[in-house]
């Protein structure tokens, strides 16, 4: 994975902007910790991130979101406050031990009845839901393996429909979107994922740079029409 390198005034900001504005509640702290003592790594969105997902799922007025990338549960659990008490979660988790601690986080959380987390590989449980006509999603989260990241958002229009909302994490990565010879793994499908946004007569979309504890990155913003 290539490696994010945070400045220490950007984290400061970070962590007085989370203290002072955002308010990440005891179950979130605890997510975060529990992937921590699991052994996860600390790959996580960074609270300010995670509370801009939560009102993001609020404006859009979405009842049913689609995560595409567990982990711990952290970014699940941000989303799903989010929603109304009756609206549900879908989330995809590759590694049977994450999927684990995120399902005792979100119960922690007190939001457990809203999410379902599918355990295997992304493409799969993708096809599934199809094969399962499932209701279609309101909002998207992508925040998984890179490589497959035009797949995912592929995905995520199917799986969609016009107005949702789709949100795609980690799209600038240090740079190397610009020179996908930095991170030959994950640059590449980062890029094509871009390109298919920014080409897509289906996608209309926007991406914004970020700094803070995950280093130079950004987060693409679509809406499928």
């Amino acid at each position: 994975m290539f490696e994010h390198r945070a400045q220490p005034a950007w984290v400061a900001v970070e962590d007085f902007l989370s203290s002072a504005v955002v308010h990440p509640d005891k179950a979130l702290e605890r997510a975060v910790q529990s992937a921590a003592d699991a052994g996860m790594p600390p790959i996580e969105v960074a609270p300010n991130a995670g509370k801009l997902l939560k009102l993001l799922v609020q404006i859009s007025g979405a009842r049913r979101v689609l995560e595409i990338g567990t982990l711990a549960g952290f970014s699940t659990i941000w989303m799903a406050q989010g929603l109304p008490d009756d609206g549900r979660l879908v989330t995809c988790e590759y590694l049977t031990k994450h999927a684990r601690v995120a399902r005792a986080n979100v119960d922690a959380a007190g939001i457990g009845h809203k999410v379902e987390i599918r355990v295997g590989a992304a493409l799969d449980s993708l096809a599934a839901l199809e094969a399962e006509g499932r209701e279609h999603f309101d909002f998207v989260f992508i925040d998984a393996d890179k490589e497959n990241n035009p797949r995912y958002l592929e995905w995520a229009i199917r799986l969609g429909r016009p107005g949702t909302t789709i949100v795609m994490d980690n799209v600038v990565w240090e740079g190397a979107l610009l020179d996908p010879s930095l991170d030959e793994v994950n640059a590449p499908g980062i890029l094509s994922a871009l390109q298919m946004m920014g080409q897509d007569l289906r996608l209309d979309a926007t991406v914004i740079q970020t700094v803070g504890s995950k280093g130079w990155d950004g987060f693409a913003l679509a809406v499928v029409n």
